[in-house]
């Protein structure tokens, strides 16, 4: 006991640890800023690395590479403050450098966040730890917003085109929906609803994922018809390191470590795991056998799903959710892809609009239902709940509508113009004779030193570059397409 009570006196008086520092809530905030973190870098890395053709692993994962270092220096240099700094209009805040030492080390404080007109409430977003923290912590949102928007033009945008436009479309669209929603913009003070991010980063993304690929093209044919992931297993471990980072994405998003905290880190994994089984199930149902890359889309359906709404849902509701993200964008991926003329004439390369335009924006709607009054206030400063609760729910629930519908405007028409903007100094899509060499022409490198991408093997092609001291095997019956190496000894 005594020495508990000289470790919380020394803390008064230790410069490193002023009076309002909370280091239990500081030490979460800055776990979940890693594990968010982990799901861009290497968690996206490798997803994207394995899930294309082999000849476009390389691009992919530099694609995302180069997005999270890209994103982190304008963070700090302007587009921080202008997602939650002060208002400069209704929808976006002054951007300035978010560097000084004084800035960094003060106490966190969303400077907009107070709200107006609720019944006298006198509330602000100020977390109990450093500014640094929350600087660090909103950075890795921003920064699986582009990485997850790169899904949609895999495997044929001109790699100048994507550093471009990486820092043009964080500075004008993502800081936009962020202050809105977030940051004291108009939509948080009307009372819209985004916990962690359903609109502001999944919404966003498949948004302006598709959009670009609108504007960006399509695939060679041949890679539209056949795009076989390179590595099923390799997808596997990233699209783990994707879901198990969730858990400090939607665990973090109460800037601490409370009790809402964790019914967010629950629900996250219930509907994340529901989703997966619905759509596997589907699989089964429709396909015949289940479909690994189909789990994992069902997976993030669901992840994208809850988070609007993760910590203010029951552990039921979320089982809701995993239900209809599983089954929902499937329908829309599986059946009304197909049917649509747009969305057959726009080659969506990883399916971003539905895995995250589509859930997300069903998650977003289902909070306006299933938000529950009671853990609503464990973090809301006014009263709100879901349409299902009686009350002002309808109201909340058109509310969610009409922010939607502004996070979609938004979006298509700033990453359009974003395009036509770089595509007058820079190519949009790689050449043709460069699509169809991949890594070694965009970069120069490639993933394996190997042969083959998806096709059987063929002597005339793949033939073994052989020594005197070796001979090709027979080939095995046992084994579709692979070769052995007898060595003469």
């Amino acid at each position: 006991m005594a020495a508990e009570q000289i470790a919380y006196t020394v803390k008064e008086f230790a410069p490193a640890v002023p009076g309002w520092l909370n280091k239990g809530d500081n030490a979460w905030q800055m776990t979940a800023s890693t594990l968010v973190g982990i799901q861009s870098m290497p968690g996206l890395v490798i997803l994207y690395a394995s899930i294309v053709k082999k000849k476009w692993a390389v691009n992919s994962a530099f694609m995302a590479l180069y997005a999270f270092a890209a994103v982190l220096i304008c963070w700090v240099l302007l587009c921080y403050r202008m997602a939650f700094g002060d208002e400069l209009l209704p929808f976006w805040g002054k951007g300035a450098p978010a560097l000084g030492q004084k800035y960094l080390l003060g106490r966190a404080k969303v400077p907009e966040s107070k709200h107006r007109g609720y019944n006298d409430v006198d509330d602000i977003t100020e977390p109990l730890y450093p500014m640094a923290t929350l600087v660090y912590f909103q950075f890795t949102f921003a920064a699986i917003t582009l990485i997850l928007l790169a899904g949609s033009v895999l495997g044929r945008m001109n790699i100048r085109a994507w550093m471009a436009f990486v820092p043009l479309w964080l500075i004008f669209s993502y800081t936009v929906g962020a202050f809105s929603l977030w940051g004291g913009g108009f939509l948080y003070h009307w009372g819209v609803i985004d916990y962690s991010g359903g609109y502001v980063i999944h919404l966003s993304s498949g948004i302006a994922g598709l959009t670009a690929a609108y504007w960006v093209g399509p695939r060679l044919k041949c890679d539209r018809e056949r795009f076989p992931p390179n590595n099923v297993l390799l997808m596997l471990a990233g699209a783990g390191l994707l879901w198990m980072g969730w858990s400090g994405f939607n665990g973090g998003a109460p800037y601490a470590a409370n009790i809402d905290s964790s019914i967010a880190v629950l629900n996250t994994n219930v509907c994340a795991a529901t989703s997966l089984l619905v759509w596997t199930s589907l699989d089964v149902v429709f396909f015949g056998k289940p479909s690994v890359v189909g789990a994992v889309q069902g997976m993030m359906t669901g992840l994208a799903c809850i988070t609007p709404g993760a910590g203010l849902v029951q552990s039921w509701a979320a089982i809701v959710m995993g239900m209809l993200s599983g089954s929902i964008p499937w329908v829309s991926m599986m059946v009304l892809h197909k049917k649509c003329s747009l969305l057959q004439k726009v080659d969506d390369a990883l399916g971003v609009f539905h895995t995250h335009a589509v859930a997300g924006l069903l998650g977003g709607l289902l909070t306006g239902l299933l938000a529950e009054p009671d853990q609503c206030k464990l973090i809301l400063p006014f009263d709100t709940r879901g349409a299902f609760y009686g009350g002002n729910g309808g109201v909340q629930f058109l509310k969610q509508i009409v922010a939607a519908l502004f996070v979609i405007t938004w979006n298509v028409v700033s990453t359009s113009i974003i395009l036509l903007f770089v595509r007058l100094f820079i190519p949009l899509r790689m050449p043709d004779n460069q699509l169809e060499i991949g890594d070694d022409a965009a970069h120069g490198e490639e993933a394996y030193a190997l042969w083959g991408d998806g096709e059987k093997y063929d002597p005339t092609q793949h033939g073994w570059h052989t020594s005197q001291f070796s001979e090709v095997a027979a080939p095995s019956p046992y084994v579709n397409g692979a070769r052995g190496v007898t060595i003469n000894l």
